[in-house]
C-alpha cells in the first residue's frame, strides 16, 4: 500500500469515527432532553397530587363565636399544659393531681367572671331609680383623729398560695406543677372568656373548654403510656441466648453471623 493510500484510509477512518461520535452526542442530548421532560412531568404530577391531598390549613370558622374564640385559646394553652404534664413521670398520682387542679382552677377562674357578667346584664336591664338618699351625719365624733392608734398586730405568717390552690388529698408535686402551669395560662383563659357577652357563646365556650382539657389530658396520658420497645432481630436473640449468663457475656465477644 502506497503512502498516499494509507493516508487516505486514515482520513476515512477518522471521518467515520467523528461521524459516529457526532451521532452519539446528538443521541445523548436527545435522550437527556427526553429524560428532563419526563422528570418535569413527574414533578408536576407529584406536586398536583400533594396539593390535592394536603388538608386545608385555614378552614372556615365555626358557626359559633364562642367556639372560634376557644379554638384560638386552645392553640395557646394546650402546648404549655402538655409540656408541664409530661414532666410528671414519677407516678400516675402526680399527673392525676395536675389534671384535677388545672380543671378545678379553670372552673374557679371563670365562675367569678361569669357572675360578674350576669350582674352587669341585670344592671343594664334594671330601670334606673331617680330617688337618691343621701345621709349626712353631723357628729363631732366622726371628726376625731386618733394620734395614738393601737399598735398593729404582728403580721401572721404568710400563707403559701399553693395551699389555697390545692385539693385536699391530692399529690403535692402535681399540685405545685399545676399551680405554676395555671399561672402561665390563667390570664389568657379569663381574657378569652371576657370577650364574649352572648350567653350562648359563653356557655359553649365554657362547656367545650372543660371537655377539651379533659380530652387532651387523656391524650397526653395515652402518649406517655406507650412503651418504646427496642427493636431486635433473630441474630441478636440467638446470640444472646447462647451466652452463659443470658446477658450477652463478654462485651468484647463478637456475634457469630454464620448462624
Amino acid at each position: 500500500m502506497t503512502e498516499e493510500k494509507l493516508r487516505e484510509s486514515i482520513r476515512h477512518a477518522i471521518s467515520i469515527v467523528k461521524k459516529k461520535r457526532l451521532i452519539s452526542e446528538q443521541k445523548q442530548k436527545l435522550d437527556e432532553a427526553k429524560l428532563r421532560e419526563s422528570i418535569q412531568k413527574l414533578v408536576s404530577l407529584e406536586m398536583r397530587m400533594i396539593s390535592e391531598a394536603t388538608p386545608d390549613n385555614d378552614p372556615a370558622p365555626h358557626g359559633n363565636t364562642g367556639i372560634n374564640v376557644l379554638e384560638d385559646l386552645l392553640k395557646k394553652i394546650i402546648p404549655i399544659l402538655e409540656t408541664d404534664y409530661k414532666l410528671l413521670t414519677t407516678s400516675l398520682d402526680q399527673r392525676e393531681s395536675f389534671r384535677s387542679h388545672i380543671v378545678n382552677a379553670v372552673v374557679g377562674a371563670l365562675t367569678p367572671v361569669e357572675a360578674n357578667n350576669d350582674a352587669e346584664q341585670d344592671e343594664q336591664n334594671e330601670p334606673m331609680s331617680e330617688d337618691v338618699d343621701i345621709d349626712i351625719v353631723d357628729d363631732d365624733e366622726s371628726k376625731f383623729i386618733d394620734i395614738n392608734p393601737e399598735p398593729a398586730a404582728e403580721d401572721e405568717e404568710e400563707e403559701d398560695p399553693r395551699d389555697g390552690f390545692g385539693i385536699e388529698g391530692a399529690d403535692v408535686t402535681g399540685r405545685n406543677m399545676a399551680y405554676a402551669s395555671f399561672k402561665k395560662i390563667e390570664s389568657s383563659i379569663v381574657d378569652a372568656y371576657d370577650l364574649l357577652s352572648n350567653s350562648e357563646d359563653q356557655e359553649l365556650f365554657y362547656d367545650y373548654l372543660i371537655a377539651n382539657l379533659k380530652l387532651y389530658f387523656d391524650k397526653f396520658e395515652g402518649e406517655l403510656s406507650v412503651s418504646s420497645e427496642e427493636p431486635t432481630n433473630q441474630a441478636y436473640d440467638t446470640a444472646k441466648k447462647s451466652q452463659p449468663d443470658g446477658t450477652g457475656g463478654d462485651a468484647e465477644q463478637e456475634l457469630d453471623f454464620n448462624l
